[in-house]
């Protein structure tokens, strides 16, 4: 073999050389934040929408349809640079969504409040969800991440990625049942300007924070796995 002939080999002990992990490797502990949420930037774009209405209902004075309209213009102008870009629309299309559905709901009942009971249903919707496939055995942290890894529900014959889903999904059953507490409440007494600060607050900040701490309850398990698949593959080799 010549100097400038870089190919991988083995050694005169024929121990195998591992290759590199490559970007493309898929990794359960992130599928969550990286495909289901689109990661960092998928996450505050598809909240964008929602903190402009906020913002701009506090500083016209409590105009809801303005406001909607403001952020419907943010959330388009966010589309028209990622089609500039070719980027995915996924996240800021579903904000737009949202948005959307929140006004149709605000302009029926007339009141800024309004706005807010699709996404008190859905953190609802959401924690009742989590719950219940804690409960049953199927938690849903597993259910996704074996979607989008293609991997189906084959975790479920073991008993550790079982554990381990389950604890994840935990987290998120805490999520939206923290919304809740908090911005329920605030719904029934009618605080519009208190409780559009909470759902910003509560909204795109703890979504990342639930995404990282599910990753920090995965990733030791997972990396562990590999470890021991690497450790395997060498002493068959």
């Amino acid at each position: 073999m010549s100097d400038g002939d870089t190919q991988p080999r083995e050694d005169d002990h024929h121990e195998p050389v591992i290759e590199p992990q490559t970007p493309e490797d898929i990794r359960e502990e992130r599928v969550l934040l990286d495909r289901a949420l689109g990661g960092w930037r998928g996450i505050v774009d598809s909240g964008l929408p929602t903190v402009v209405f906020v913002i701009a209902y506090l500083v016209t004075g409590n105009e809801v349809m303005l406001s909607v309209w403001i952020a419907l213009g943010a959330g388009a102008l966010v589309a028209a640079w990622r089609l500039l870009r070719r980027e995915s629309l996924q996240q800021i299309l579903a904000g737009l969504v949202g948005v959307g559905i929140s006004a149709f709901v605000a302009s029926r009942t007339g009141t800024g409040e309004g706005y807010f009971i699709p996404g008190l249903l859905q953190n609802i919707g959401y924690l009742a969800a989590f719950l219940i496939s804690i409960l049953i055995g199927w938690p849903l942290v597993g259910v996704i991440v074996g979607f989008l890894t293609g991997r189906g529900v084959s975790w479920r014959s073991d008993r550790e990625l079982r554990r381990v889903y389950a604890a994840a999904s935990w987290i998120w059953v805490g999520l939206f049942g923290l919304r809740i507490v908090v911005q329920g409440p605030m719904y029934l007494a009618g605080w519009v300007g208190p409780l559009g600060v909470a759902k910003v607050v509560m909204g795109v900040p703890l979504f990342i924070a639930a995404g990282y701490f599910t990753y920090l309850v995965l990733r030791p398990t997972f990396e562990a796995r590999r470890a021991a698949e690497d450790r395997r593959e060498s002493d068959t080799s």
